[in-house]
């Protein structure tokens, strides 16, 4: 097809969207947006739905406690409140990035936008722990359905060379939802109760509802045939090894249930991922997952760089938040706001990220940003003791910041740069996959390596985390040092799993939309 050369889809349109390119004709009708169209207020529309969603993966972690005592369950039953909605978030991404390309970014937005609003109201009313967990993995089906669109959005209404500001103002809604969902949570918790944090969803999925329907243009679509037997596989696969990786701490790694073992569970899900990727590439039809995709070597290379970022922002946030409510007795509010330079400097920093993604080597930038968050966590891990000031804690948090800055939307405008418009929310759709499965095998490792550096530094103290989260109150002095050295010691995994993100990006390739 025409429309799948990288050059077509880079110069084929004007700063207007117009079409200046013969090749690019096959394209332009997918593309779908009329003459003289704006899309920042459409993508400032997307954006809201998009940080109620991330802000939804970080708050439920405050409010954790407050769930087990007002619906009187056990720790095992409170954890699935986190657990049902990642899985259920993780597993349809590819499916529902395709369904996009179906039946137009838009449609599938405003559906996930009510299903996931919706399923917010239904958590705040549930009085077990079954309704919630029910009503959690609704929510996160519904965000799966939303995802993916504000990427493909993107691709399809800015033009190639100013892509890369959207990017970074979907990469800053992203640093920003890391800070606001744990202080927001706090607050609430401490307030009104732990049901607020699901109720306040639904004003704000009301308002993110009106004005997408609004402003953001509906986009033309295929009339293709759908791969039925590709969702059915990448939906199974997806979804055993996500739980898998996700639940492997719980069950030791070990045996589930009769002969079910999560090895066994993570196995058989490859396996089913593997005939996925087979079925793809002998589709003669119409795939759910177009394999030409990874022949865009700077797609290939960003999707290995997000899938470590995803990991290590997860990963960090565990023994950092541990360090400071244990070691040093803040509360969760308090704990939370140690990552306000990292929001704040990241979210000041994204128009300048944004308009450098648009002019300079992909190489550089993407580089740095990742570089200089491997370098903050390495920077913190040194720093993490009990005697240490909070405010020698917040210049690395600065600098994360800053690395964060020049991180998520340089790669994802990179990432989105020479795909074909026909395929943009299927590339979007693998895109926040990655990620996605990145956070997952993230909190899953951080999880085990805390509890083997608890089990070197302080003998005896292994398993028994809860016991030792601080709320206001500091654990023992004669334990609170070998504790911070276990967190410390943590903080080096996410930071090594960003070196090979480094690696990756310095094998991007420049686009020939970049003038530097």
């Amino acid at each position: 097809m025409a429309g799948e050369d990288s050059t077509t889809d880079v110069t084929g349109r004007d700063a207007t969207g117009e079409v200046v390119a013969p090749r690019a004709a096959p394209v332009a009708p997918l593309g779908g947006v009329p003459d003289g169209h704006n899309p920042w207020p459409a993508l400032w529309a997307m954006v809201i739905g998009f940080f109620m969603i991330l802000v939804d993966s970080t708050i439920v972690s405050v409010a954790t406690p407050a769930i087990l005592r007002g619906l009187d369950t056990d720790v095992n039953s409170v954890i699935w409140v986190t657990s049902a909605y990642l899985l259920a978030y993780a597993t349809p991404l590819l499916i529902t990035g395709r369904l996009g390309d179906r039946y137009g970014p838009k449609n599938l937005y405003l559906v996930g936008l009510t299903v996931f609003t919706l399923a917010s109201l239904w958590c705040g009313l549930t009085g077990t722990i079954t309704g919630l967990i029910l009503a959690r993995v609704v929510q996160g089906l519904g965000a799966s359905m939303l995802t993916p669109q504000t990427m493909a959005v993107i691709t399809r209404t800015f033009p190639a060379a100013s892509r890369g500001q959207a990017m970074a103002l979907w990469g800053a809604t992203a640093g920003v939802a890391i800070l606001v969902g744990p202080v927001v949570g706090g607050l609430l918790v401490d307030g009104p109760g732990w049901e607020w944090i699901f109720f306040i969803n639904v004003p704000v999925g009301v308002v993110a509802f009106a004005l997408a329907a609004r402003l953001v243009p509906r986009l033309e679509t295929h009339s293709h045939s759908f791969d039925w037997i590709g969702v059915a596989l990448s939906a199974v696969g997806m979804f055993l090894v996500v739980f898998g990786v996700q639940e492997g701490e719980t069950y030791d790694w070990g045996t589930i249930s009769g002969f079910v073992s999560v090895p066994l569970l993570i196995g058989v899900g490859l396996l089913v991922l593997g005939v996925f990727i087979w079925w793809q590439a002998h589709n003669t039809r119409e795939p759910l997952l177009p394999l030409r995709l990874f022949d865009d070597r700077n797609f290939s290379l960003a999707n290995v760089a997000i899938t470590t970022i995803g990991f290590s922002i997860t990963a960090m946030a565990f023994p950092l938040m541990l360090y400071a409510q244990a070691v040093r007795g803040m509360s969760p509010t308090a704990s939370a706001l140690l990552l306000a330079p990292m929001a704040v400097i990241s979210g000041g920093l994204a128009p300048v990220s944004g308009r450098l993604a648009d002019r300079v080597h992909p190489r550089g930038i993407t580089a740095a940003g990742i570089g200089l968050t491997a370098l903050s966590l390495l920077w913190l891990a040194l720093v993490m003791h009990p005697e240490t000031e909070t405010w020698v804690l917040l210049l690395p948090m600065a600098l994360m910041g800053v690395g964060n800055a020049f991180m998520w939307g340089p790669l994802g405008a990179t990432a989105t740069r020479n795909l074909p418009l026909s395929s943009a929310g299927a590339g979007s759709g693998v895109y926040n996959t990655t990620r996605q499965v990145g956070a997952v095998l993230g909190s899953a490792a951080i999880a085990a390596l805390i509890e083997a550096r608890l089990a070197a530094d302080l003998p005896g103290i292994s398993g028994q985390l809860g016991g030792l989260q601080g709320s206001g109150a500091t654990m023992p002095a004669q334990v609170a040092s070998g504790f911070a050295d276990a967190m410390a010691e943590s903080m080096m995994l996410p930071a090594a799993v960003l070196l090979i993100g480094v690696v990756a990006v310095l094998f991007f390739e420049r686009p020939a939309i970049n003038r530097a």
